[in-house]
């Protein structure tokens, strides 16, 4: 199974509609690199073209996977082995374009998703078929619509039990990657 995510800081839009780079924060990074190690995904890419973001990033895992941290807290060293920081989504396709000898399928997520998207009982079997899969997860307000035009496939918005939905993107992607690559004991709703 080769399924990698990346989590994008650009583009994505503000509340307005405008296209922006929003800010790195500690919680995404370490929340999201725990529950990519708890379903087995391979990378976890934090993608931000600002060179200080980047850094601070750097700072981070270097805590963490080197520093105090990495002896204080072996576990949160091996999630935080699956993130590499990025510049682009271009970069992180021809990565792994360039390790997998393909390029990837994109998937996309958001909480506003509209026109054909896949279910996750679909989804699962576009896993199932092997091939390198990139899911992407938007920070802001989403997605920006070039990045949407690139995907090859569009999951559907999670749905709650309310007409509230606005989940932060570290918990949307946990609850994802559970309803994608979770183990399954027959009692799920697709």
């Amino acid at each position: 199974m080769n399924i990698q995510v990346a989590l994008l800081h650009y583009p994505v839009y503000n509340r307005q509609r405008q296209v922006i780079v929003s800010s790195v924060t500690n919680l995404d990074i370490h929340d999201i690199a725990r529950a990519a190690l708890t379903y087995g995904v391979s990378r976890f890419y934090m993608v931000t073209p600002l060179e200080d973001q980047l850094q601070l990033v750097q700072r981070l895992l270097a805590h963490w996977r080197q520093g105090y941290g990495a002896e204080r807290n072996p576990e949160r060293k091996m999630a935080l082995e699956l993130v590499i920081p990025a510049a682009s989504l271009a970069e992180v396709v021809d990565t792994m374009r360039n390790e997998c000898g393909q390029r990837p399928e994109l998937l996309i997520t958001g909480a506003s998703l509209t026109g054909a998207t896949l279910n996750y009982s679909e989804a699962r079997e576009l896993i199932g078929r092997g091939k390198p899969l990139l899911i992407l997860f938007g920070t802001g307000w989403g997605l920006a619509e070039e990045v949407v035009d690139m995907a090859d496939h569009r999951l559907a918005p999670i749905q709650g039990g309310s007409r509230y939905n606005h989940l932060s993107v570290r918990s949307a992607a946990t609850a994802i990657l559970d309803r994608l690559l979770g183990s399954r004991n027959g009692n799920e709703t697709s």
